[in-house]
């Protein structure tokens, strides 16, 4: 008997199903609501209309993503659920090394127009010597924390679970206290949950070392972007590099568009040449990340 998937994702999504799994029957999911008597195997992508109502004809939904905090409770009753855990991790990391590099080297500001007042001169700062401070050491941190390494960065990581890491040269800290007073870059890595939200606020805040630069990649609910904006403007925050803000999409004349210490991005740092293809390599009950 042919597996019967839901597809979710398109066309693309069909053909690499097919081209794997050559005896594979492919239901496109539309903008309508299923039909009554639709019932197949696997539910393939979690978004887009009716995603629960599609949910709720299969025994197994494969959420193309890695996040889980943005479906309904619903979703996971009575079926397993896996989602795609390192899907994205190296073009997020990129887009982490790409961001300190940027701040370090003050990019685009360096870019020139007209003839500066100086030549052979520019305050510009470097990765080597300075201090990653990762929040979460799943597969993008430990892909982001490979890529620092080389740069002659000293990594610390903070995890969910006190285990060592798995990546040699990374330090596991015991607390998030520990973690942010000597991190140079912060980088919120972790999986949005009720233990995680607002991580990063007034108290956390208090203890960052002045002129940090914080890059969220994960989720914005991890920062209480009131407490953000006071430590930006009384510059214990050098910079915030934002790719998950909370909400999103954010609405029009948000303080975060302009603010001049933000470089926000419209949570695109999971995109690559890849696309979605890589999402039904790696499968994970969605029961937590690291």
């Amino acid at each position: 008997m042919a597996l019967r998937v839901i597809n979710q994702l398109g066309p693309k999504a069909a053909e690499a199903m097919k081209a794997a799994v050559p005896d594979v029957e492919v239901i496109d999911a539309g903008a309508d609501p299923p039909p009554s008597d639709l019932r197949a195997d696997v539910l393939f992508g979690g978004w887009g209309p009716h995603s629960l109502e599609y949910a709720q004809r299969v025994d197994w939904v494969h959420l193309a993503g890695t996040g889980i905090d943005s479906y309904p409770a619903e979703m996971f009753d009575g079926r397993i659920v896996t989602n795609a855990p390192g899907a994205s991790a190296i073009p997020i990391a990129e887009f982490v090394l790409a961001a300190m590099l940027a701040f370090e080297k003050r990019l685009p500001e360096t870019w020139i127009h007209e003839p500066p007042e100086h030549w052979n001169f520019a305050p510009l700062g470097w990765l080597n010597t300075r201090t990653l401070g990762l929040v979460g050491l799943g597969g993008i941190g430990l892909a982001t924390a490979e890529r620092a390494l080389p740069f002659g960065m000293k990594v610390r990581a903070l995890r969910r679970r006190p285990d060592p890491s798995p990546l040699e040269g990374v330090e596991v800290v015991g607390s998030i206290d520990e973690l942010l007073p000597a991190a140079d870059h912060l980088v919120l890595a972790a999986p949005a949950t009720p233990r995680t939200r607002h991580l990063i606020d007034v108290e956390t805040l208090a203890l960052v070392k002045p002129g940090v630069h914080l890059v969220n990649i994960a989720r914005g609910a991890l920062v209480d972007q009131d407490a953000l904006r006071v430590a930006l403007d009384d510059g214990r925050v050098a910079m915030a590099t934002l790719d998950t803000v909370d909400p999103e999409p954010l609405p029009e004349g948000h303080w975060l568009y302009s603010h001049p210490k933000v470089r926000l991005s419209a949570h695109v740092s999971w995109a690559s040449p890849a696309g979605m293809a890589r999402t039904h390599l790696s499968g994970k009950l969605g029961i937590g990340l690291d």
